[in-house]
């Protein structure tokens, strides 16, 4: 085949994006051949397939050949796409770094060039790795701003994404959301190059993930599951589509399956050399391995996830809570609250507060942040932060001394996260409800909603509260008897001798006596007779 043929085959493999095919042909190569613009395709498929020095290399070979041409805006274009590859990568001050050779090749260009729309657009990137959401905002305007003006639906679309980011942060929801599925259009229309589709299939999917929007996040993580499956090859993005699989998976109970995309994620991840998510990917194996009860496994994997620069909360305190450590909980959730001041970001830590609070007996403070979750989830309309919210006021409710009110409010979650096929959440609130019921006297009730949360927990594996529920199914039984006692005593109340006793329950009459005596010791009685009035007192008969 001749180098004209290898070339041409090359380029049609990366407009197929057949992105392993496009690499192997182009690198494969002498270099003396390759243009500038096929240096630069060889860095994309480079990037796209998890190598990422090689797509570096690439990129900086495309972006000399250009400046030694005198094309300087298809050099700054290059330095772009380095400075978002090293950015993406962690390495944000030689990121930076070409972000300011870009801007300087672009200060030499008279007017403006679209150019200066794709600089933005590393600029905005710099900015949300820094949680700096003012100036996101702007960035993001001047993006959309130069996509419309040059009539780059790419960029339209990045800086309407980002945008609806914003709105969201600022709570602004169904602004948001508008804005995002904007943006969708022109990437399910096939408008957008792989590298930006990439980037906003999954804003998308993680905006739905924060707001708790399970319904919308499922229809885009399967459409960006399809379009992964599309390019052969393809690592980039992969990873965190492997997570938000995960969890959808976990939301729906299937925490085996859950785990197994938690660490097909972790491997991607590293393969692609963007190591900063795969904290991600390990704080929401803790949280699966939490719910079933292998509390030290979770703590490692939390601990793996601080070790990446994530912060594995609020499910960490959840752990320290569950694991006795009340104080710890209580502190971290506080700072969490004082700490976030979004209603995106305080929707993920109002839940977990209320519980922990709970828990220690702060019932003023976890009563305020019920309210606010109550608003935020009114403001927001997401089911899940609906069911959430009804949840923690049927808690506060029920600590309050109101177990009317907290029976309204928990059987509204239940419905709600029964909607969502959550069966995890629905057993939690039905466990809540069947004690509310109790104190309301109302004990079959309590027994029907205590006995289905015990079979849910069981289904999913969820060890603890499981463990928990299966106390409350079993009664408390009056005057500190034991179960055998209290079987001693119902014989005694049905005019049962101690050798009859004896042989119903085969066992010696002495040690029938000694049941007696420690029966009429703890009820403070004298006598058979006595007894058994206690017996039909307290419905043991």
């Amino acid at each position: 085949m001749s180098v004209v043929d290898s070339l041409l085959r090359a380029r049609e493999a990366y407009e197929r994006r057949e992105w392993v095919a496009a690499f192997e042909a182009l690198s494969g190569t002498d270099a003396d051949l390759l243009r500038a613009e096929d240096f630069a395709r060889l860095a994309t498929a480079a990037h796209l397939t998890g190598r990422t020095n090689d797509s570096i290399q690439a990129m900086q070979r495309a972006y000399q050949l250009h400046l030694d041409a005198g094309a300087v805006t298809a050099a700054a274009r290059c330095a772009f796409w380095l400075a978002m590859t090293l950015l993406n990568s962690g390495e944000a001050a030689v990121g930076s770094g070409w972000v300011a050779r870009a801007q300087r090749l672009l200060a030499e260009v008279p007017g403006e060039v679209v150019e200066h729309g794709y600089v933005w657009v590393a600029v905005l990137h710099r900015h949300l790795a820094a949680g700096e959401f003012g100036e996101l905002g702007a960035c993001a305007d001047r993006v959309t701003d130069y996509g419309r003006r040059f009539e780059v639906p790419e960029l339209i679309a990045m800086g309407l994404s980002v945008q609806g980011r914003v709105a969201l942060y600022a709570g602004r929801v169904r602004e948001g959301l508008a804005l995002l599925d904007e943006a969708m259009a022109a990437v399910a229309a096939g408008e957008v190059s792989t590298l930006f589709a990439g980037e906003i299939y999954c804003s998308l999917v993680e905006a739905c993930q924060e707001i708790s929007d399970f319904a919308r996040m499922e229809q885009w993580t399967l459409a960006l599951t399809t379009w992964c499956a599309d390019q052969p090859g393809l690592v980039l993005f992969t990873g965190q589509c492997a997570v938000h699989r995960g969890q959808l998976m976990r939301v729906h109970g299937a925490y085996d399956a859950a785990l197994e995309e938690y660490e097909s994620a972790l491997g991607r991840y590293l393969a692609a050399g963007t190591v900063a998510p795969a904290g991600l990917a390990l704080a929401e194996r803790g949280d699966v391995l939490r719910l079933r009860g292998a509390f030290p496994e979770a703590g490692d994997a939390y601990a793996e996830a601080v070790g990446y620069g994530h912060d594995p909360q609020p499910g960490l305190a959840l752990l320290w809570a569950a694991r006795g450590h009340t104080a710890a909980a209580v502190a971290t959730v506080r700072r969490l609250v004082a700490e976030t001041p979004d209603p995106v970001h305080r929707s993920r830590v109002l839940p977990a507060a209320v519980d922990i609070l709970l828990t220690s007996g702060e019932l003023a403070e976890a009563s305020a942040l019920s309210v606010e979750l109550s608003a935020v989830a009114e403001g927001f309309g997401c089911t899940a932060l609906r069911a959430a919210a009804a949840h923690a006021a049927g808690c506060v409710a029920a600590v309050n001394g109101d177990p009317v009110g907290a029976v309204g409010e928990l059987r509204r979650a239940v419905r709600l996260w029964s909607a969502l096929d959550a069966p995890y959440e629905t057993a939690r609130c039905r466990a809540d409800l069947g004690r509310a019921l109790r104190a309301l006297a109302d004990e079959d009730s309590a027994r029907m909603e205590f006995a289905a949360a015990q079979r849910i927990f069981a289904r999913l594996g969820a060890t603890p509260a499981a463990d928990e529920v299966a106390r409350l199914l079993t009664p408390a039984l009056p005057g500190g008897l034991t179960a055998r006692e209290v079987e001693v005593l119902r014989l005694v109340a049905a005019g049962r001798s101690n050798p009859q006793i004896a042989g119903e329950l085969v066992v010696s009459e002495k040690t029938v006596a000694r049941h007696l005596s420690n029966i009429f010791t703890k009820l403070e009685v004298g006598s058979r007779t006595a007894a058994a009035a206690f017996a039909y007192e307290h419905n043991l008969t």
